[in-house]
């Protein structure tokens, strides 16, 4: 993979590392709000250790500063931050397109028919290969509006660990993968049936329709609801927030409704 990438794209850019001034403007989206002063410390201890065992691999013109640099390490830094650097495994690269990218593939239909298609992406998680983000689209992640494609993408990874890909991570040993399963099942199911019968799901739901995809995009959709608008998941579905709760070990709620209480937050 790693040669295919090289010959692919050419030599790998040699990138600034992110400057003090950078890395404390990342840490300033809303999204980190209410994180105490030691969970700022290890977030940043997760990002440094990010940046510094993956490659990241500019492409098509991208221009991946240092500002970018932290900003990603640190929203991606984010889902681990009570669960430790090695839930991302051996996977090796993320790659920086600078706006969405358009990936050709061969999808065969119901009669056996095999189609060309090609759909714009803002992200890719490749199950033991690289990870693919649109700087455009990092632009809108933590900004607690309920978009996050840093956050959507290493959730996949995460999903990844115990091999399918189906929106059920490898579970602590205090969980319950039947309590999890009733959960975001009865969730998904809910969630498919709104979408199928809203006349404009984009327009009239409070959560992205792109959940209805398939249980590991409920999954990962979810997933930033759960960092950037828990209130919102919290409220749509509750159980779901409690599995999730208990599966970041970190209650972003409670650190939204801390932070409201914080004048020095406003």
């Amino acid at each position: 993979m790693a040669g295919f990438l090289k010959s692919l794209f050419g030599k790998p850019a040699v990138l600034a590392a992110p400057s003090e001034d950078d890395w404390l403007a990342a840490c300033q989206l809303p999204v980190f709000a209410g994180l105490t002063p030691v969970e700022f410390a290890n977030l940043r201890g997760l990002a440094e250790r990010l940046l510094a065992d993956k490659t990241f691999t500019p492409v098509s013109g991208a221009e991946l500063d240092g500002a970018a640099l932290a900003r990603i390490a640190s929203l991606a830094a984010l889902p681990v931050l009570n669960l430790g650097y090695g839930w991302y495994g051996t996977w090796n690269e993320v790659i920086v397109y600078p706006e969405q990218f358009v990936p050709e593939r061969e999808i065969t239909d119901d009669f056996g028919v095999v189609h060309r298609v090609r759909h714009p992406l803002s992200g890719e998680a490749w199950e033991g290969g690289p990870l693919i983000l649109s700087l455009d689209d990092v632009a809108w992640s933590g900004l607690c509006e309920g978009y996050n494609v840093v956050i959507h993408e290493f959730a996949h990874k995460l999903d990844m660990k115990n091999g399918a890909v189906d929106g059920l991570p490898p579970l602590h040993s205090d969980m319950d993968a039947a309590a999890w399963a009733a959960a975001l099942g009865s969730a998904y199911a809910d969630f498919c049936r709104r979408v199928d019968a809203a006349e404009n799901p984009d327009e009239t739901l409070d959560i992205d329709p792109y959940a209805s995809e398939s249980p590991a995009e409920f999954f990962a959709v979810l997933s930033e609801y759960f960092f950037e608008l828990p209130d919102a998941l919290a409220a749509e579905y509750p159980a779901v927030y409690e599995q999730m709760r208990r599966f970041y070990r970190q209650d972003p709620l409670y650190r939204l409704e801390q932070a409201s209480h914080d004048p020095a937050a406003s």
